[in-house]
């Protein structure tokens, strides 16, 4: 019984006492934890820069690659060896950093990279590479973009290569061409089945008015086994006003429209049966006041002819020009070798209301026009036109059915620097063109 009665007396104090336990270590975590998360702040960002340190033959185009974890990158900085910095700007998804211009070929080059993190801990990277000799082989290319031109609304941005870049190639090739617009108009590329053409548009014409700034950053870019990457280019360039033409064989006439308004019919005639004028949308690609059409060793051809106020359809040689030769046929009949004949005063009015970049939409001839003839870009749907795309396209570029299928008739990033634009494009000579 004493046993019982000294339990019963002790039960009262074990119970305050354990009532006020859960008081006392909850009070004591709380501190406890405070003080955990004061001494225990997140650590500094970590980064992993490319070229590696200490590399040697560093590819004239090279980015600074940048992977960072924890925190964000917040300066680079890269110089030459006689100390000089050189200017660049960081990609929009901020995978690498751009130089401004290529580099300077068995130069070594110091980069110093600085990330943050949220609560301001800070990490800097810092390294050195040098970069390979000028390379002996070079892979021409062309930018058929000129500096401070007026372009039509359906300009696509060109570059032709040749020989044509190889498929595992063009992601790398790709990469190293920036477009920028304003006001923004974001657009694709779309590389043609040979590999001599790339285009650049965005879904819908350019509106009137937009800016368009290019690089075609290419000196020094790797491309297989055709060697390395020939120039740097830059240019800029406005679109002009919303003119478009619309040619049907079946009433041997042109429509143009203004603003989608019609402003013009012309009498036409276009390719005879053996020599048939290509059905397609194409683009003016260039303008002759006078020009020569030398066929001569042409399966169709054979003949010298000069020729006023021409305008460049495809490569293959169809123009529109004057041929008053043909006056009488315009509108009734097809005698031309392929080109689209129209009259010294409608050759002269269309001229001046024209610009390169205006789109040209034939229906209803016997052929049709071939991929690559031409700045071919808009003579297939949008859904086709991104398949082109050697990287992946943006998600609000990715095609939704249908959208975007081919504005007109229907037939059956800032880029850095660099050295200007060529400001006479090498084309080939005039073939198959109409007399």
């Amino acid at each position: 019984m004493e046993n019982v009665r000294v339990r019963q007396r002790t039960a009262g104090p074990v119970i305050v006492v354990a009532a006020a336990l859960p008081l006392i270590l909850s009070s004591c975590t709380s501190r406890t934890e405070s003080k955990s998360a004061q001494q225990a702040p997140p650590p500094p960002p970590t980064l992993t820069v490319t070229p590696a340190a200490d590399a040697r033959d560093v590819p004239l185009s090279a980015e600074v690659g940048l992977a960072v974890a924890g925190g964000k990158v917040t300066g680079v900085t890269l110089t030459d060896g006689k100390g000089s910095p050189v200017d660049g700007a960081m990609r929009g998804d901020g995978t690498s950093w751009i130089p401004n211009r290529p580099l300077d070929p068995k130069q070594a080059y110091s980069v110093q990279v600085t990330a943050a993190n949220d609560t301001g801990q800070t990490s800097t990277w810092s390294s050195a590479f040098t970069t390979m000799a000028k390379p002996t082989k070079l892979q021409q290319s062309t930018l058929y973009f000129q500096n401070n031109m007026t372009y039509g609304v359906a300009m696509p941005v060109t570059v032709s290569f040749d020989p044509g870049i190889p498929k595992e190639s063009r992601a790398d090739v790709q990469k190293r061409l920036f477009v920028t617009t304003d006001p923004p108009q974001p657009g694709a590329w779309h590389w043609d089945e040979s590999g001599k053409q790339v285009y650049y548009r965005a879904p819908d014409f350019w509106k009137t008015g937009t800016r368009i700034s290019v690089r075609s950053a290419l000196t020094g870019v790797p491309m297989g086994k055709n060697g390395y990457g020939d120039a740097d280019r830059t240019a800029s360039a406005t679109i002009g006003d919303h003119v478009t033409m619309e040619i049907d064989n079946a009433t041997k006439e042109m429509s143009v429209f203004k603003d989608n308004q019609l402003v013009k019919k012309i009498p036409v005639s276009m390719g005879k049966p053996s020599t048939p004028t290509s059905s397609g949308k194409m683009v003016i690609m260039e303008k002759f006041e006078t020009t020569v059409f030398d066929t001569r060793g042409d399966p169709n051809g054979g003949y010298v002819v000069q020729v006023n106020d021409a305008q460049r359809l495809t490569w293959g040689g169809e123009f529109i020009h004057a041929a008053p030769w043909s006056v009488g046929d315009q509108g009734e009949r097809n005698v031309s070798h392929g080109c689209t004949n129209v009259s010294n005063a409608n050759a002269d009015w269309l001229m001046k209301n024209s610009n390169v970049g205006d789109l040209v939409t034939i229906k209803g001839t016997e052929v049709t026009l071939d991929p690559g003839n031409g700045w071919t870009a808009w003579n297939m749907t949008w859904d086709e036109y991104v398949k082109g795309s050697a990287l992946p396209v943006p998600p609000d570029l990715r095609p939704a059915g249908e959208q975007a299928a081919n504005p007109g008739a229907p037939v059956a990033g800032a880029p850095p620097a660099g050295s200007p634009a060529p400001t006479a494009p090498a084309t080939p000579a005039p073939a198959g063109a109409g007399d």
